[in-house]
């Protein structure tokens, strides 16, 4: 018993909680199976491992502020036929965050761009990367400020730290020029250092428009594009399909253009 306390008081001492709750019950049931004492430290310590990444995981995904979790698992591909499983797959391996590489999901609202750029954030997540979600406007109107109140590389730190930053709902509302400029400023610190999840209900060719500069949205493009994968979403709302099924619509409605064409950079 001496021994059992010394080694409770060591796995406390180590920071090693979780090994301390089960420290009796692994004994016990590795003593009912005979197991080798290598293999009654490995499954304690896996204990402890567990928790720590399940911890880690909590933690990451709280500080990513996302609005809710979804995985690729979830996604109903066919639902959506326009999208590229095959690439989506590709991606989920995330070869695109080691090489500092940005997606862009570009289609109409309700086609679960929104889902798919978290369920690859929360992937990040799982691999020890770290991620950050944010609304368009929000960033836009933080970078605005923090421009005019001379404090813009200080807070461009909260956006270029982690390896995967979302932009969610870009063109949703058009942005002054000086809002364009800090985004532009983000966009150029990321470049080759960080990915981007951009998702946007607007084509390329009206980004001018929407940035109030056709020259800062041509930059701003230069450096999202120059390293990325685009998918071009075409198809019914999620939304409007659930309601559809609970009868509030007779037939599938009309469905306008969808942002123009854009395939792999």
């Amino acid at each position: 018993m001496i021994a059992l306390e010394q080694a409770r008081q060591h796995l406390e001492t180590l920071g090693l909680k979780q090994a301390v709750e089960v420290l009796d019950n692994t004994l016990d049931a590795a003593a009912s199976r005979q197991l080798p004492y290598p293999e009654m430290l490995a499954e304690l310590l896996g204990v402890e491992v567990a928790a720590r990444r399940e911890r880690y995981l909590t933690t990451r995904t709280r500080l990513a502020h996302l609005p809710f979790q979804r995985t690729l698992e979830q996604f109903d591909f066919g639902f959506q036929p326009s999208i590229d499983e095959r690439l989506v797959k590709e991606l989920a391996n995330l070869a695109f965050v080691a090489e500092a590489t940005n997606v862009i999901l570009l289609g109409p609202p309700g086609v679960g761009k929104t889902h798919l750029a978290i369920a690859l954030a929360l992937r990040a997540i799982e691999n020890g990367q770290g991620a950050y979600f944010v609304r368009a406007y929000d960033l836009m109107e933080d970078l605005r400020k923090a421009r005019a109140e001379h404090n813009l590389n200080r807070r461009m730190k909260v956006y270029l730290a982690p390896k995967v930053l979302v932009v969610d709902e870009f063109g949703i509302w058009p942005y002054d020029r000086e809002s364009a400029t800090a985004f532009f400023t983000l966009v150029s610190a990321r470049y080759e250092r960080g990915s981007i999840i951009l998702t946007s209900n607007k084509g390329f060719g009206e980004w001018g428009e929407l940035l109030g500069d056709s020259v800062i949205a041509s930059a701003v493009l230069d450096r999202l594009l120059h390293h990325s994968h685009v998918l071009n979403i075409r198809g019914e709302s999620y939304r409007l399909r659930e309601k559809r099924q609970a009868g509030l619509f007779p037939s599938q409605p009309h469905l306008g253009a969808a942002p123009e064409e854009a395939g792999d950079n």
